[in-house]
């Protein structure tokens, strides 16, 4: 077991930051024949870190540029390894196009962010890519049509230690990351930083608190709630936390708001979501299915589906309310774990392109 470090815990730079940092590096050399090192970018919510490069290799309208990813004091596998960008010439009106190099996984299965037959680069981290090859093109009046091709050394034998071969992610690893940001993993100071925001929020008297999964459905309460900052706790996958916490320490209302995956595992009963931990029970989806009115051919498609969305999106082709069925159940789970709390509870489940698909209680 990894030993928690004394003292604050430091925070990391995912692999989908890396990547955007060693593409602008690569693209910079291609354009200008020099490799920008340090190297500095803008993550999502407007941090400019710098990183040092530990790749550099420019040949004939192509560079390579790598960067060893620093995850702080989490426990990440990938601590150490080298993320490499290379980046060539694209075809005329091509646009940003992406390849996985060796490490980096294929998607093979549905069900995930992107689709069968692509690198397995999540869609922030692809963002994150285009945005620093626009900025480089509009500065040197360049197309910006380029290929992308993304490698981690040793990232196929370190994709044995994740999920990734359960759910059909071949070849190596995911580029991932929503912010950029690897907040250290540690069940103690995750736990003790939610039960200090709902100290202060009691304190501040307020009268609603939210907790999310993760920035997806953060946003998606921002959208439905004008709350101030310290309204929102930093849930991530530790329901139960909160839950216990505010069950004796209420604030009047509370929003829950998560991936339907991680909601079905709270429906199912389940107050810590992480997937280490705890997972999703494809016969139990398969049973609500069936419990909606769905057939036994859609029932045994949902067991032998490859992640929980896909089952969502088969619900969903057929007009079965399964994500409202996700939320009254996990709404259910939470009002169990607060006991006669004088607190009430709004859940909603929301889609991976921050759409509210599911919603009870408030």
């Amino acid at each position: 077991m990894t030993r928690k470090p004394d003292g604050p815990l430091r925070r990391g730079w995912t692999t989908g930051a890396c990547a955007a940092a060693a593409t602008k590096a690569a693209y910079g050399a291609v354009l200008t024949g020099v490799f920008p090192d340090p190297v500095t970018i803008r993550l999502p919510k407007g941090e400019q870190p710098a990183f040092a490069l530990a790749v550099e290799v420019l040949g004939d309208g192509w560079a390579s540029a790598g960067i060893v990813k620093d995850a702080g004091d989490d426990p990440d596998v990938t601590h150490g390894a080298t993320v490499i960008a290379t980046v060539r010439r694209g075809a005329a009106g091509s646009g940003v196009c992406f390849r996985a190099g060796e490490g980096v996984g294929t998607v093979t299965l549905p069900g995930l962010p992107v689709p069968p037959g692509e690198p397995a680069v999540n869609p922030v981290p692809r963002r994150m890519m285009a945005e620093v090859v626009a900025e480089l093109a509009a500065a040197h009046g360049d197309p910006g049509d380029v290929v992308i091709e993304l490698s981690i050394p040793g990232g196929e034998a370190l994709a044995g230690k994740t999920w990734n071969p359960r759910l059909g992610i071949v070849g190596g690893l995911s580029i991932l990351g929503t912010t950029g940001v690897v907040v250290p993993f540690s069940c103690a100071a995750w736990i003790h930083s939610i039960h200090r925001g709902i100290d202060v929020a009691r304190a501040t008297g307020l009268d609603r608190v939210v907790g999310c999964t993760g920035s997806t459905s953060e946003e998606a309460v921002r959208r439905r709630h004008a709350l101030p900052e310290t309204a929102y706790l930093d849930m991530g996958d530790f329901a139960g936390g909160l839950l216990k916490y505010l069950r004796a320490h209420p604030v009047p209302h509370l929003t829950l708001a998560g991936g339907f995956a991680k909601f079905a595992k709270l429906a199912e009963g389940h107050l810590d979501l992480h997937s280490g931990r705890s997972q999703v029970g494809m016969d139990w989806l398969a049973g609500q299915l069936a419990d909606l009115g769905g057939d036994e051919d859609l029932a045994a498609a949902a067991r032998g589906a490859n992640t929980a969305a896909e089952v969502l999106g088969l619900a969903t082709a057929v007009g079965l309310p399964l994500a409202g069925r996700i939320a009254e159940l996990a709404l259910a789970t939470a009002r169990e774990a607060l006991r006669d709390a004088p607190v009430t509870v709004e859940l909603l489940v929301v889609d991976r392109q921050g759409a509210v698909v599911g919603e009870a209680g408030g």
